[in-house]
């Protein structure tokens, strides 16, 4: 079995018609652990949730790899997991994966997102900072905007809480751009807009499926110690 954790990221994609995956909403604390016991053999973490309830535990993932289960990593809550359990076994993709790794950022806001419930499919309301940073590159590169308008719009997309991050919003910081050129940069900005996590997502799903479905050896350099916490709190 495969499973893939994924909520606004992958809002409005199509999966492959042949994809055999179990799709599962943003993973929380324990959802990782219940997968494996599930019988998955290879799992794919894109979206987690966090602030109001507990996020997914590294300890499950480090259980899930102990098993022989494949996990991939990418695009928001996977790409910051997969950064952080990489030395264990776990596989991160995409370019925010990267850039994590090589301390290129170490943000967690590169990924925070709001978006709607479940009830709404996850509507994304906000735009991530991984998506507003390739976005700005695109434009940079193509001459669409001026190095010192990069600078200040990657600043000032930097400075807003991820709650309240648009690219309306972002334009609204900067100072001294006047309203002419403000109008004329927002619509630049929507018209090539990046989304950085859809494209990393895409690349694990890719990866979930051209892997083989069924659980790999054990690793061997290092054992996984079921500590007072794992048995009295995840498990009980």
């Amino acid at each position: 079995m495969k499973v893939i954790f994924v909520g606004p990221t992958l809002r409005g994609a199509e999966l492959p018609a042949h994809a055999a995956l179990c799709l599962r909403d943003p993973a929380r604390q324990g959802d990782v652990y219940r997968a494996v016991t599930d019988g998955a053999d290879v799992i794919g973490l894109i979206d987690g949730v966090y602030e109001h309830v507990p996020a997914i535990w590294h300890k499950e993932i480090l259980y899930a790899l102990s098993k022989g289960v494949r996990v991939y990593g990418a695009a928001s809550m996977g790409a910051l997991r997969a950064a952080e359990c990489a030395a264990f076994g776990m596989i991160g993709l995409g370019r925010i994966y990267n850039d994590l790794i090589s301390n290129t950022v170490q943000d967690d806001a590169e990924v925070a997102q709001l978006h709607a419930p479940p009830e709404l499919g996850f509507l994304p309301l906000t735009e991530p900072l991984a998506n507003v940073r390739a976005t700005l590159a695109r434009c940079l590169e193509a001459g669409l905007i001026t190095n010192d308008e990069y600078r200040k719009l990657l600043n000032a997309a930097g400075s807003i809480f991820f709650k309240d991050r648009t690219y309306k919003s972002i334009l609204s910081a900067v100072e001294n751009m006047g309203a002419v050129r403000s109008a004329e940069v927002l619509a630049l900005l929507k018209a090539n807009a990046i989304d950085q996590k859809l494209e990393d997502a895409r690349e694990l799903i890719a990866a979930v499926l051209e892997a083989p479905d069924r659980r790999s050896e054990p690793p061997t350099s290092w054992t996984f110690e079921p500590t007072e916490m794992w048995t009295t709190h995840l498990l009980s």
